[in-house]
């Protein structure tokens, strides 16, 4: 079978895209804690334009055409405005109902897929969306009903923006990479990013204070431009609706991280609802039974 021909290879390729997404959030968090949202943003992106730049730019590629380039305006901009809510939501809210909240969004995109892309959502992935969101339910379920009179509510709202518009962002994320290759997304993206949130830097910007967080930046620019290209890749190849229930692999990754790197405990809890996302995965990569 050729890769072209493999059906998996989407899904592998989606993974591999929400895993280095993945620790682009755990580095931002700590950025934006260091020196705010927007300049963890800001600097992420100079790194990231540069990256994307000195790959994309030396082969001298054709220029977009007309449609593809209307959604990487579109795209972007949306785009600039998800992740500074995102950004700024993780500054203020426990990172349990941060990704918990977030979650909503493969939902969503799921049913915004049938109207935008033309796609039959099938009991497939129906099912896979119903399993991961059960998954998520179980492992943060009490910590969302846990919020009170103390809860940030401006932390929460910021996160649930972020989420309606990631949903949109995944159906713009299929209908271009239909029509654009993966580099020109990932050039134009940073690019265009960079230029629609630059004319807050006067007020806003502040210069990492140390090496750790220019390394962080680094790391935060190759991470997103790698997690960029292999989306693309994989959105080219693969429905929207048997790719969404792989954003759900992001709290596998949390729970990991906040083992190896924070010591904390990975509960009972924690394990069956990460059963319930990896079986949600398997079931959406499966195709519907005729």
């Amino acid at each position: 079978m050729s890769l072209n021909q493999n059906l998996y290879l989407p899904i592998g390729l989606a993974l591999g895209g929400v895993f280095l997404y993945s620790v682009l959030d755990a580095v931002m968090k700590a950025q934006g804690l260091a020196m705010g949202a927007y300049s963890a943003m800001y600097w992420r992106n100079v790194t990231g334009a540069i990256l994307a730049a000195a790959l994309y730019l030396p082969a001298r590629p054709p220029r977009p055409s007309r449609p593809a380039f209307r959604l990487h305006v579109i795209r972007s901009a949306l785009t600039a405005v998800m992740m500074y809510c995102f950004f700024f939501g993780l500054t203020r809210v426990p990172l349990a109902q941060a990704i918990g909240l977030t979650f909503i969004a493969p939902i969503i995109a799921l049913f915004l897929a049938a109207p935008f892309l033309g796609e039959r959502i099938g009991a497939n992935s129906k099912f896979a969306a119903l399993l991961g969101f059960g998954g998520v339910m179980v492992v943060v379920g009490g910590d969302l009903l846990s919020m009170n009179a103390e809860t940030d509510f401006l932390g929460v709202s910021a996160m649930l923006v972020f989420a309606v518009m990631y949903a949109v962002n995944l159906i713009l994320q299929r209908k271009l990479a239909l029509i654009a290759k993966p580099m020109e997304i990932t050039f134009y993206q940073n690019a265009f990013v960079l230029l629609f949130i630059t004319p807050f830097a006067p007020f806003l910007l502040l210069m990492p204070t140390n090496e750790w967080q220019w390394a962080g930046a680094v790391l935060a620019g190759s991470a997103a431009i790698g997690s960029l290209i292999l989306m693309s890749i994989a959105y080219r190849r693969a429905e929207a609706q048997r790719l969404i229930s792989t954003e759900y692999t992001a709290f596998v990754w949390a729970a990991m991280f906040g083992w190896w790197f924070f010591g904390e405990t990975v509960t009972a809890q924690t394990l069956l609802g990460t059963g319930l996302i990896m079986v949600g995965c398997m079931v959406g990569a499966r195709r519907e039974t005729r």
